[in-house]
C-alpha cells in the first residue's frame, strides 16, 4: 500500500509556490470538495459548479504568491477566492441572460406544450423588419436579445432618451400593424 503525502499548510504552500505538481494534486484531493459545497450553495447548476471549481484552482495555482500566512489561513483564502468566483458567475451578464431564457422557455413550454416560441408564426419578425433602420435596430437588441435601455444607449453610443423615444415609436407602429 502507498503511503499518503501529509504536508503542514507551511510546507503546502512553501511547495506550491514551488510550483510542485504533487503539492497541487494533493491540495485538489484535499480540499475540493469543501470549495465544490461552497460554489454550490452559490451556483444551483452542477455543471457550471464544475466549471467554477476548475477555475477556482487555476486562480489559486496562479495566484499562490499573492497569499499571506499573516493575513489567514489557506483554506480561508482559498474560500474567498471560490466564493467570489462564484459570485461572480451569478453576477456575470451571460448567466443572467441564460437564466431568463431558460426561464422564459420553461414558461412557454409550460403555457404552449411547446419548448419555443416562435416568432415567425405570428409574423412579428415580418413586421419588425418594415420599420426604420433606426428601430428595428433597437427592437432587435431590446426585445429579441434582452438588452436594456441603458445597455442599447452604450452600446450604440446614443443617449438614452434617443432610445427610449426611438423604442416608444417602433411600438406604436407596431401596435399599429398588428391591428390592422
Amino acid at each position: 500500500m502507498e503511503a499518503v503525502q501529509q504536508y503542514s499548510e507551511t510546507e503546502l504552500v512553501y511547495l506550491l509556490k514551488q510550483r510542485s505538481e504533487s503539492a497541487f494534486s494533493y491540495l485538489y484531493d484535499n480540499y475540493a470538495q469543501s470549495l465544490n459545497a461552497v460554489i454550490l450553495n452559490i451556483v444551483p447548476d452542477h455543471d457550471l459548479v464544475q466549471d467554477v471549481l476548475q477555475e477556482v484552482f487555476v486562480k489559486i495555482w496562479k495566484q499562490i504568491e499573492s497569499y499571506d500566512a499573516q493575513k489567514g489561513r489557506l483554506f480561508t483564502w482559498m474560500l474567498n477566492i471560490a466564493r467570489n468566483a462564484a459570485i461572480d458567475l451569478v453576477r456575470s451578464k451571460g448567466y443572467r441572460k441564460q437564466q431568463q431564457s431558460s426561464e422564459l422557455t420553461d414558461r412557454a413550454a409550460e403555457s404552449a406544450g411547446t419548448s419555443q416560441v416562435a416568432t415567425d408564426h405570428i409574423g412579428l419578425r415580418k413586421l419588425v423588419y418594415q420599420l426604420k433602420e433606426e428601430q428595428r435596430v433597437l427592437v432587435e437588441l431590446s426585445y429579441f436579445q434582452g438588452y436594456t435601455q441603458d445597455e442599447i444607449a452604450q452600446l450604440l453610443q446614443i443617449p438614452l432618451s434617443t432610445v427610449k423615444t426611438r423604442l416608444r415609436s417602433a411600438l406604436t407602429q407596431l401596435r399599429s400593424s398588428i391591428k390592422a
